[in-house]
């Protein structure tokens, strides 16, 4: 019982800090990636998960087929993973490319041979935050971070104490090798998603599904 109340009073007093913008880090335009020359950024800010993007405005619905790599962990010095382990990334890796791959299969045939009206989607995992563990649970029901979390999923914003995911997407015509679109997104649960608040990597899992939903709705 005492270490309960330690643990709130802690979260009361965090909160304050939060409040004023405390949060997990914003994608940052990686100086190591081939599609960093033409990203450009959201000039109008009306994007909190997608800041900077590019297009050649090609018509993607031509292509039917797709090729998705093995998703590529960025080792550049600008990357932004903190301290997570060999073990944490790997997995999201792991679970990025098996999500990508079925949700795109609704839209394409997955294929591993490059041709005709053929896409090749690179995935490049730039960065991640894990949930902090107890109190990105906890804050969901205590007052004064219920109370944030709730202004936070009307606004789309991050919860509290809640992990992320940061990657890069770069499409390209098989056939050519053309870069026809890529963005570097961050991608969270929704504030009061109390699951995603279980487990170190639960958030981070949770945002790797919410992107992969969105590419396909890109390429309808």
């Amino acid at each position: 019982m005492r270490n309960a109340n330690w643990i709130r009073q802690l979260l009361i007093l965090a909160i304050p800090a939060i409040l004023y913008g405390c949060g997990t880090p914003k994608p940052l335009m990686y100086k190591e990636l081939y599609s960093t020359a033409y990203l450009r950024s959201d000039t109008n800010g009306a994007s909190m998960t997608m800041p900077y993007s590019y297009s050649s405005q090609t018509n993607l619905r031509i292509y039917d087929k797709i090729i998705v790599d093995n998703v590529t962990i960025y080792r550049g010095p600008d990357n932004q993973f903190g301290k997570m382990s060999e073990d944490d990334k790997t997995e999201l890796a792991t679970y990025m490319y098996s999500q990508f791959v079925e949700k795109l299969a609704s839209r394409f045939t997955i294929t591993y041979s490059p041709g005709s009206n053929t896409l090749i989607l690179k995935l490049i995992l730039t960065g991640a935050a894990t949930t902090t563990p107890v109190l990105g649970t906890l804050s969901r029901f205590d007052l004064s971070g219920g109370l944030y979390n709730g202004i936070q999923s009307i606004r789309g914003g991050e919860g509290t104490f809640t992990g992320s995911v940061l990657y890069a997407v770069e499409i390209y015509d098989a056939a050519t090798s053309q870069l026809l679109r890529a963005y570097i997104a961050k991608e969270y649960p929704n504030s009061l998603n109390i699951g995603a608040s279980f487990g170190a990597l639960a958030a981070a899992r949770t945002g790797i599904e919410k992107g992969a939903e969105k590419l396909v709705e890109q390429l309808q």
